[in-house]
C-alpha cells in the first residue's frame, strides 16, 4: 500500500466542511463503540445495521457519505479484533480495550465520495457536507497511477493546515544493489546509533535543540485572553514548532533507514520495548526525542521494500557482554568504554554492543520455521523476530521483513 500526501489549499467555508465531517466520523465511530458495549457479543453485522440506523436518524451522520461512516465502523471493528487477539495471545500488561476518541483529526472516504479532476491535481468531495473542490500542492505524480487503484482518500487536519492522502493498492518494491553484508546496530542517546563496523550516526535531538524557542511560544499563550484570538493565534504557533519538530524526526529516521539497508543485505537490532523503557522520567524525553520506535518502523518497510533481511534478537545484556570472549562485565550507564576483566578486550561501549548484538544472531545458528515457532513458545529461548514481531527463520537469501502496512 503506497500512501501519497498532499497539501489542501482551502477557504474558510471548506474548512468548516472539513471540521464538522471529522466531527460526524468521530460521531459515528463512539457511537457504534457504546453500542457495542451496552450489547456484548454483537458482531460486525449488528455494527454495520446500527450504523445504518445512525444515518436514518441524524440528518448530519446521512449528509456524511456512506462509505466514510463505513470506515469508521470498520475502525472500531480493528480496534475490538486486536483487543481480542491480545486476550488470546496472553499479551502482559494492557490488553488494548477499545476507547473513544476525543480528539479526532481525519475523515477516510472509500472509492466513493470524491472525484479526481483530469489534471490529477484537484478533487471534489461529492457528498453533502459542503467541501467542494480542493486544490492540491505536492509533487506525487498521482496521475502516473490508476485511479482504480485508489482504495482510501483521507483528510487530515495537522497544526498548519489540512492534508489529503491517496492510499494505493500497488507494488512498491524496488530492485537494491546486490549486496551480502550484514550489521549489527545499536540505538542509544549519545548516538543515534552505533554500528558492528565502527561507525556512529550522530543524535540530532531535534526537541532539544528546538526547546527554548517552543517555551517560549508556550508562554505567550498564557499572556493572550482566553477565548481571544491572539490566544488562538498562538496556540498554532506553539502547535507548528512541535510539528516542525516531529517532521525532522521523521525525515531523519527515514533518511538512515533507507541507507541501512541499501548498503547491508542484513541488519539485526534489539528487540527494544520503547513504551517501557519511557517510564524512566529521567531519560523519557531524550528516548522519545531519538525516535527508536520510527526508526524500526521504517527500517522495517525498507528492509520489505529491497528484499533485506531486518532481525530483532533480545536486547538482555547487550551492554554487559564482551565482544570478543562473552564474559558479562557489570557496568554503569555513565561507563562509556567497555573494558573486559577476562581477556582485557577494550572498546567504545556502543560499539561492542553492536558486535554483540550481530553474533547473538550469527551464533543462533539458522532454525528452521518449526524451531522458530517451538522458541516463540518459550522453549528453546527467546524467538528471534523481525520488526514486526514476527517469529521469522533467518536463512540469508529469504525476504523476513513481511511489514503490516498502517492503516
Amino acid at each position: 500500500m503506497l500512501v501519497m500526501e498532499y497539501k489542501a489549499v482551502t477557504n474558510k467555508t471548506q474548512k468548516t466542511a472539513i471540521n464538522e465531517a471529522i466531527r460526524t466520523s468521530q460521531f459515528v465511530r463512539n457511537k457504534v463503540l457504546r453500542y457495542w458495549m451496552d450489547n456484548r457479543g454483537v458482531g460486525k453485522k449488528e455494527l454495520y445495521r446500527y450504523n445504518t440506523h445512525l444515518r436514518d436518524e441524524f440528518k448530519f451522520v446521512k449528509d456524511l457519505n456512506s462509505h466514510a461512516c463505513q470506515a469508521s465502523v470498520e475502525n472500531i471493528e480493528r480496534a475490538i479484533n486486536r483487543f481480542f487477539d491480545n486476550c488470546k495471545k496472553g499479551k502482559p500488561g494492557k490488553k488494548g480495550y477499545p476507547r473513544f476518541k476525543k480528539h479526532t483529526r481525519s475523515v477516510e472516504y472509500k472509492q466513493s465520495g470524491w472525484k479526481l479532476h483530469p489534471t490529477k491535481r484537484r478533487i471534489t468531495f461529492t457528498d453533502k457536507k459542503g467541501i467542494g473542490e480542493l486544490k492540491l500542492l505536492g509533487k506525487w505524480d498521482i496521475h502516473t497511477f490508476d485511479e482504480k487503484l485508489i482504495k482510501r482518500v483521507r483528510i487530515v487536519k495537522r497544526a498548519d493546515g489540512f492534508y489529503v492522502q491517496f492510499c494505493s493498492s500497488v507494488n512498491n518494491s524496488q530492485v537494491a544493489p546486490k549486496t551480502d553484508t550484514k550489521v549489527g546496530i545499536d540505538v542509544g542517546l549519545e548516538y543515534f546509533y552505533s554500528d558492528s563496523n565502527g561507525n556512529h550516526e550522530e543524535n540530532p535531538r531535534f526537541l532539544r535543540k528546538a526547546e527554548k524557542d517552543i517555551k517560549r511560544s508556550q508562554r505567550k499563550i498564557y499572556k493572550k485572553k482566553k477565548g481571544s484570538s491572539g490566544r488562538r493565534k498562538a496556540r498554532g504557533i506553539y502547535a507548528r514548532k512541535h510539528l516542525r519538530v516531529t517532521r525532522q524526526r521523521n525525515e531523519h529516521a527515514k533518511r538512515v533507514a533507507r541507507n541501512l539497508c541499501l548498503v547491508n543485505a542484513m541488519v539485526v537490532l534489539e528487540d527494544l520495548n520503547v513504551s517501557g523503557l519511557v517510564r524512566n522520567h529521567k531519560l523519557a524525553k531524550s528516548i522519545v526525542d531519538a525516535s527508536w520506535y520510527l526508526f524500526r518502523r521504517w527500517l522495517e518497510y525498507f528492509g520489505s521494500k529491497f528484499g533485506r533481511q531486518i532481525i530483532a534478537v533480545p536486547p538482555h545484556y547487550t551492554s554487559q557482554e564482551c565482544s570478543n570472549c562473552g564474559v558479562r562485565t557489570q557496568k554503569s550507564l555513565s561507563t562509556r568504554t567497555h573494558s573486559c576483566s577476562n581477556c582485557g578486550h577494550t572498546e567504545q561501549r556502543d560499539i561492542n554492543a553492536a558486535k554483540v548484538i550481530l553474533r547473538r544472531h550469527l551464533r543462533a545458528g539458522v532454525p528452521s520455521v518449526e524451531e522458530s515457532v517451538v522458541r516463540a513458545n518459550g522453549r528453546g529461548g527467546h524467538p528471534q523476530t523481525n520488526a514486526s514481531g514476527v517469529v521469522v527463520p533467518t536463512s540469508v537469501g529469504s525476504n523476513t521483513c513481511k511489514s503490516k502496512q498502517r492503516q
